[in-house]
């Protein structure tokens, strides 16, 4: 299994991770680090513990934002969706009324071209 090395506040920490996962961690960790590193900033030497609390505490935050747009636009989609269906359903009615106006137009296009030969033949 690989292990990736990081370094958190100061601190480095050697981590087990899936195959093909070792960029990704490295990611994850690099932009806690900079979350940590800007709560030392905003609020300066509070103890390492309580800086880690309240960086955890605001990606927390920016996750449970995440989750709620995209609850929000899976909500917009599937409204969307069942406008496509309604528009679709009146579509399909439209079209069945359209052909059956065709149909009946055909009939009587065929009835009086019969009428015209019976008219011309006698």
């Amino acid at each position: 299994m690989p292990q990736v090395t990081v370094t958190i506040a100061g601190h480095t920490y050697r981590i087990a991770c899936a195959e093909g996962e070792e960029a990704h961690l490295e990611g994850l960790a690099a932009a806690y680090d900079a979350r940590v590193e800007e709560m030392r900033g905003t609020f300066g030497e509070i103890g390492d513990l309580r800086l880690h609390v309240m960086a955890a505490i605001a990606q927390a935050d920016e996750l449970d934002e995440a989750k709620q747009r995209i609850a929000a636009l899976e909500a917009e989609v599937a409204a969307l969706n069942s406008v496509n269906a309604a528009r679709d359903e009146r579509l399909e009615r439209i079209e069945m009324r359209l052909a059956e106006g065709i149909q009946m137009a055909a009939e009587r296009i065929e009835g009086l071209a019969r009428s015209l030969n019976a008219a011309g033949q006698g």
